[in-house]
């Protein structure tokens, strides 16, 4: 019988998705955070496939050595970075990428942009300390949303926003400017433009080569000092360091995040965590009952077609 670990699983949520466990011909197991729970090396030693959430989980050769019968990794959601696909296909491990939903990432953006515009955290905060109405928020209606990218995610935080009458324009390639004019959005002239007439930025591409660093410390000094910068995809989108010191010169005011350089934080005087001009989440975009079951039965049923003989999904070629 096949061993599947799922690793990373910090809340052991998978444990509630009901269509994993319903397969006498797999045994599943889900492991906590890597470095911390006592069986990973002994069933990581055991497993014959992986289930990994998202990008959560960095396969390496460090990773690899400690997982000597693994022969598949299936991946919730597309493969990114944390797969090293050619080492994978040196060992003989085949690597299967699966498909999700936006919906999840793009309402906890939004939740994030409301939040931070109108000073919700805060203002619910010092009433628990005994205080009443301490924070001077803001409306969204009427400010302008620029939005980094145009993909699935992007598309439904711009309607959203559309919906709570902020205007909204797009920066990006070329292809994602033209898919935002199409649909009748602003694409402005220039990116100085974008960043110093967008009330609100949030991002939302890909991190691969082209985009990595891509938001620099010239982009966010552009920001107006009301602004609000949101990421809610990753934050190697931005450059290094270049968010904390725009954040000290005071362009953009605020930044409401849900990514982070080293994941997970478990350090309480983490810098960020001691900011007042930031707003942090345990990057939860994609962490919800709803959005689990969607990723984890596309994930599964890739595992059954491979070990039932049909390789054709595998996207690291000559396994």
């Amino acid at each position: 019988m096949p061993l599947v670990v799922i690793p990373d699983d910090y809340q052991h949520a998978t444990k509630q998705i009901q269509a994993l466990y319903q397969h006498s011909d797999f045994e599943i197991v889900c492991l906590g955070a890597l470095d911390r729970d006592p069986k990973a090396e002994e069933l990581l030693s055991k497993a014959d496939a992986l289930i990994l959430i998202r990008e959560r989980t960095l396969i390496d050769e460090k990773f690899l050595s400690k997982a000597p019968n693994l022969k598949l990794i299936s991946q919730t959601g597309k493969v990114a970075y944390n797969i090293d696909l050619e080492l994978c296909k040196q060992r003989g491990i085949a690597v299967v990428e699966g498909s999700g939903s936006p919906v999840a990432a793009a309402e906890l953006t939004w939740l994030l942009i409301q939040s931070a515009i109108r000073q919700f955290v805060p203002s619910v905060e010092m009433m628990k300390k005994g205080h009443w109405q301490t924070e001077f928020g803001d409306t969204v209606a009427g400010k302008t949303l620029g939005i980094v990218g145009y993909g699935k995610i992007s598309q439904l935080v711009a309607k959203y926003a559309q919906a709570f009458d902020m205007k909204v324009q797009v920066w990006g390639s070329n292809r994602a400017q033209d898919h935002a004019r199409q649909e009748g959005l602003i694409v402005p002239g220039s990116r100085e433009a974008f960043f110093q007439t967008s009330d609100v930025v949030t991002l939302h591409q890909r991190l691969v080569k082209e985009t990595t660093g891509n938001i620099t410390l010239s982009d966010l000094t552009k920001m107006k000092p009301t602004a609000v910068l949101v990421n809610t995809a990753r934050s190697g989108l931005i450059e290094t360091g270049a968010l904390e010191k725009a954040l000290d010169l005071g362009t953009p005011g605020f930044a409401a995040l849900d990514v982070f350089d080293i994941e997970p934080i478990w350090d309480t005087n983490h810098s960020l965590l001691k900011r007042n001009n930031v707003l942090c989440s345990p990057h939860i975009g994609y962490v919800t009952k709803s959005c689990y079951d969607i990723y984890f039965e596309s994930a599964f049923k890739n595992i059954e077609r491979y070990f039932s003989g049909d390789k054709s999904h595998v996207i690291n070629a000559c396994v």
